[in-house]
């Protein structure tokens, strides 16, 4: 560590209260629970959502934002989120989020008009926001920087990642034996228990003295990142060139152009622009945006094929894609011992370019695949690669920073996947649609359009890897 950010840490060192240390592993522990809740929600429902549609009389529309009101809060509200906690405490905001995200939980299982289930699910993503910085900065400041830390990080990266593989699955067990109620209800109790153990064993900690808020850098990023996610969220049904969707992404890059202005003439800003000039931050948080653009998406492609194509059931599809997500766990879980041997760099590199071999393979799909190696082999190939990636990335993203940024770099980090995530499903939902055609289209019309997604993500992936190889800091290996 560099003299200047040795010295950073020390003058913004965070404050942790008196209290008795808990075990590490359960701090882990804690933190994890609450990252696979917000992540599992991004996802569970797309299988419910016709049993949504037919329950509470919701139009196609109406489907489409029962996604999008939960991504939209989710990405719009995340910065403030992370610098809440630096501000005001970690552990406070962590409470405060998974709080929200819990009774909105058990709002959206009760709702009884489409209304109701479109506020709960905002008000889910308002939790989530303010619950996923938190997450990690508690397990970064639980555990010393170094290997156990890598192995903390790959931990949760590993969990993050299963709660957006295991969404399709758990959705599909749950409609078919309970109801689409219980994809939200199901976080009602375990939400509950992580709350429990937080209050009795997480420690309190902020960073330096406690400061008011950047109110307008706050109303500013806000606003911009959720009008951005807003119009991405447009670009899928009305087109790239509608007006529907230009006009808020021109609205969302010039909010943000805005907060860069106001934060570059705050004394006390809600994000340092210093931290943008730090190598590691920038080069991993633009490494998270464009290969999270185009590894999200496998998953919703992925059952789309097996659904639409294969003629696989909700479940069905859902059991296919188990060992896909045992590979990104795998992944995420090894990545933190190749680290200190070739470097977080190369792990990085080389996970991308096991990803993109398993999206070019899965780009030579056909209307009538099999399961072994139309689906299982690339699949568990695309996601090792991803978990092999995702872990040391998420470790540069946050290796640089003083202890008095740790949330809001945490923050950041969640934002580039999020923000990457949705704009890559977005075009490569163009994509595809292109291909495809209009109207109601047949197996062989559906693979083209699948298989051109995949070839795109695979060139996406060949990009991001030569990024990372030229951008990236090497990082520290084991002589």
């Amino acid at each position: 560590m560099t003299p200047m950010l040795e010295s950073a840490r020390t003058a913004d060192s965070t404050h942790i209260s008196p209290r008795r240390t808990p075990p590490t592993w359960l701090v882990v522990a804690l933190a994890c629970a609450g990252q696979f809740l917000v992540v599992l929600d991004v996802s569970v429902v797309n299988v419910a959502l016709p049993s949504m549609r037919t329950d509470l009389g919701l139009n196609a529309q109406g489907l489409q934002w029962v996604v999008n009101a939960y991504a939209i809060a989710f990405a719009g509200f995340m910065l403030l989120g992370g610098r809440a906690g630096d501000l005001y405490g970690r552990k406070r905001m962590f409470l405060v989020g998974l709080g929200v995200f819990t009774l909105a939980s058990l709002g959206g299982g009760f709702a009884q008009e489409g209304w109701q289930l479109l506020v709960a699910r905002a008000a889910q993503g308002l939790g989530a926001a303010v619950l996923a910085p938190s997450t990690l900065t508690i397990l970064t400041a639980a555990v010393p920087e170094g290997a156990a830390r890598a192995r903390a990080i790959a931990t949760w990266t590993a969990v993050g990642a299963g709660g957006g593989a295991a969404g399709g699955l758990v959705g599909g067990v749950l409609v078919d034996g309970l109801s689409w109620r219980w994809v939200l209800l199901i976080n009602v109790p375990v939400g509950a228990v992580v709350l429990l153990g937080s209050v009795l064993w997480l420690t309190e900690s902020r960073a330096g003295e406690r400061r008011r808020l950047d109110l307008p850098g706050a109303v500013l990023v806000t606003a911009g990142l959720a009008t951005l996610a807003y119009g991405i969220s447009q670009t899928e049904s009305e087109g790239w060139a509608a007006a529907a969707a230009l006009g808020p992404l021109g609205a969302g890059v010039l909010l943000i152009g805005l907060f860069l202005l106001v934060e570059a003439r705050t004394a006390a800003p809600l994000m340092p622009l210093g931290l943008l000039r730090l190598r590691s931050v920038a080069s991993a948080n633009v490494a998270m945006l464009v290969c999270g653009s185009a590894m999200f998406s496998m998953w919703f492609f992925m059952t789309l094929y097996a659904q639409n194509v294969l003629g696989y059931s909700p479940l069905e599809a859902g059991l296919a894609l188990v060992p896909s997500s045992l590979a990104v766990v795998l992944g995420s879980k090894l990545a933190p011992r190749f680290m200190p041997v070739i470097g977080a760099r190369s792990v990085a590199v080389l996970g991308t370019a096991v990803a993109a071999v398993g999206f070019g393979w899965q780009s030579t799909m056909t209307a009538d695949g099999g399961y072994v190696v139309a689906i299982m082999v690339p699949g568990v190939l695309m996601m090792l690669g991803a978990g092999l990636a995702a872990t040391p990335l998420a470790a540069l993203a946050t290796s640089g920073a003083a202890a008095g940024d740790a949330g809001l770099v945490s923050g950041l980090v969640n934002t580039s996947r999020t923000m990457g995530g949705s704009l890559g499903l977005a075009v490569m939902s163009t994509i595809a649609a292109a291909r495809s055609g209009e109207g109601d289209v047949g197996p062989v019309a559906l693979t083209e359009g699948y298989a051109l997604v995949f070839r795109t993500a695979a060139v996406v992936l060949v990009v991001g890897a030569v990024l990372m190889r030229v951008w990236l800091p090497a990082g520290e290996r084991r002589r």
